[in-house]
C-alpha cells in the first residue's frame, strides 16, 4: 500500500530507521537506550497517527491475536489496579508500554526502512556489549557484571542480540564478507552472555539449537550451517576453558541443587529460587482464580517463613524467580493466560510467516525467513529465561521484548507484502 495515505516525508523516513538501528545498538550500553527508543516510537506515531493507521489497516487480520494478547495483560493489570486498592500505580508500567511497542510495528509498515538496519543494529549492540562488561568484570574485578542492568537481565538480552545476528546471517548466506558480520555479533553476543555469569540463558541456547536445527534444512546455505554450528560449538567450548567460569557455575548449580534437597540451607543462588517456587505453590493454592498483589505476596511469604513452611531466605526478594509462578501468584488464572498470551501469540504469528515464505517459492527466496526465524528465537527466549528468572519483572527487559518482536513483526508484514506483489507481476507477465 502506498498511496497518499501513507506518504511521508523522506526526513522522517530516515529517522525511523535510524530508530530502528539505535534501539538494539543502546539497549546494552545505555542506561537509558531502551526507555528512549520506546518512547520515540510512540511519539513518531503519534505525529502521523492516521497515516501510521491506515498503513496498518490492512494487516489487522494477521496481527490481531498478538495485539489482542498485548491489550489482555494491559487490562488485567488495569483491573488489578482497580480492583486492589493496595496495588501501586507503577503495576502499570511494563503492560502500558509493552503495548505501546505496537507503534514500532506501525512504523516500520509505514516507512518501510531496510530490515538491515535492524540488523546493523543488532551486530552493532553485540559487538559494543562486550569490551563494555568485559571491562567491568577484568578491569573492574566485578564478579557479576551487568552494565547498566543487573547481571541476568544483561546476558540474557546479550543472548537475545546473539541469536537474532545468527538468524541475520541467513539475509547475507550469499556473501561470505558480509556474513562475517552477523558471525561477529553473535559471538560477542554469546560472549557477553558468559561473562555476565547468566545461567538462564543456557536454556535458550539449548532450545534454539532445536529451532535452528529443525530449519536448518530449508536454508540449503552451507556458510548459514558452518555458522550455526560454529557459534554453538565455541559457546560449549567455554565449559572448559577455567577463566570462563562456566564450569564453575555449573558445579555450584549441582551443589545447591543437593544441598537443598539434603534439608540443608537455602541461602544459595539456586536454593533459594526452589525455596521461592515451594513458597509460590502456597500462594497458589489459596488464591488460585484471582492471585494476590505483589505486596500481599511477599506478606503470606514471610508468614509462610514464620510458620516453619518455607525457609525466611526468600524474604528479602522481590519476585518468585519464574515468570509463570510470579504471573500465577499475583494474577490467578488470568494471569497465567496474560503471560502466557503476550508469548504464544506472537510465536505463532512468526511460526506462520516464516511457513508462508517456505510455501511461497522456499526459503532461499523467502524475504521472511530471517525476520520470522529471529522473532521465534526472541520469543523462545524470553520463555526459557522465565523459568528461572520474572524477565518480564525488568521494565527493560519487558520493553526489549515487545519492541524488538514489533519490530520484527513489521519486517515480517513488509517482506509479505514484497512477495505479493512479485507473485501479483509474474502473474500478470
Amino acid at each position: 500500500m502506498n498511496n497518499n495515505q501513507t506518504k511521508i516525508g523522506v526526513p522522517m523516513q530516515r529517522g525511523i530507521g535510524l530508530l530502528v538501528f539505535l534501539f538494539p545498538f543502546l539497549s546494552l550500553i545505555t542506561p537509558s537506550g531502551i526507555g528512549f527508543c520506546s518512547l520515540a516510537f510512540l511519539l513518531a506515531a503519534l505525529i502521523v497517527p492516521r497515516k501510521a493507521w491506515a498503513a496498518m489497516a490492512p494487516h489487522w487480520r494477521d496481527i490481531r491475536w498478538v495485539v489482542a494478547a498485548f491489550g489482555f495483560n494491559f487490562l488485567l493489570a488495569l483491573v488489578c489496579l482497580l480492583a486492589r486498592p493496595e496495588t501501586q500505580l507503577e503495576y502499570l508500567d511494563n503492560p502500558s508500554r509493552m503495548l505501546f511497542g505496537l507503534s514500532a510495528a506501525m512504523l516500520v509498515v509505514l516507512a518501510r526502512p531496510a530490515r538491515a538496519t535492524l540488523w546493523w543494529g543488532v551486530i552493532a549492540g553485540a559487538l559494543a556489549a562486550l569490551p563494555f562488561i568485559g571491562y567491568q568484570r577484568i578491569v573492574l574485578d566485578i564478579y557479576r557484571p551487568g552494565g547498566w542492568l543487573n547481571a541476568i537481565t544483561f546476558g540474557d538480552i546479550a543472548l537475545c542480540l546473539a541469536l537474532v545476528a545468527l538468524a541475520a546471517a541467513i539475509d547475507y548466506r550469499h556473501s561470505t564478507r558480509k556474513a562475517i558480520f552477523p558471525a561477529l555479533g553473535a559471538v560477542a553476543g554469546l560472549a557477553a552472555t558468559v561473562v555476565s555469569g547468566t545461567r538462564g540463558g543456557w536454556i535458550a541456547l539449548a532450545l534454539a539449537a532445536v529451532l535452528f536445527l529443525t530449519y536448518a534444512r530449508l536454508l540449503r546455505s552451507r556458510r548459514v550451517r558452518l555458522l550455526l554450528i560454529g557459534s554453538f560449538a565455541l559457546f560449549a567450548s567455554t565449559f572448559f576453558i577455567p577463566a570462563a567460569g562456566v564450569q564453575e557455575r555449573v558445579g555450584q548449580g549441582v551443589h545447591d541443587v543437593r544441598t537443598w534437597l539434603d534439608g540443608g540451607s537455602a541461602f544459595t543462588n539456586v536454593g533459594i529460587r526452589l525455596e521461592l517456587w515451594k513458597g509460590a505453590g502456597y500462594l497458589i493454592e489459596a488464591r488460585p482464580l484471582f492471585g494476590l498483589d505483589p505486596k500481599t505476596a511477599r506478606a503470606e511469604l514471610r508468614k509462610l517463613a514464620e510458620q516453619g513452611k518455607i525457609q525466611d531466605v526468600v524474604l528479602p526478594f522481590e519476585h518468585l524467580h519464574n515468570d509463570a509462578l510470579q504471573a500465577m501468584a499475583t494474577g490467578g488464572v488470568f494471569g497465567l493466560l496474560a503471560w502466557f498470551g503476550i508469548l504464544a501469540t506472537p510465536f505463532a504469528f512468526f511460526a506462520r510467516s516464516l511457513g508462508a515464505g517456505a510455501r511461497n517459492g522456499g526459503a532461499r527466496s523467502s524475504q521472511q525467513f530471517a525476520p520470522a526465524l529471529a522473532g521465534m528465537l526472541v520469543v523462545l527466549s524470553y520463555f526459557s529465561f522465565g523459568l528461572t528468572e520474572v524477565i518480564f519483572w525488568s521494565l527493560k527487559g519487558s520493553m526489549f521484548y515487545a519492541l524488538m518482536v514489533f519490530l520484527l513483526m513489521g519486517f515480517c508484514l513488509n517482506a509479505k507484502d514484497d512477495m505479493d506483489k512479485q507473485m501479483d507481476s509474474q502473474r500478470g507477465k
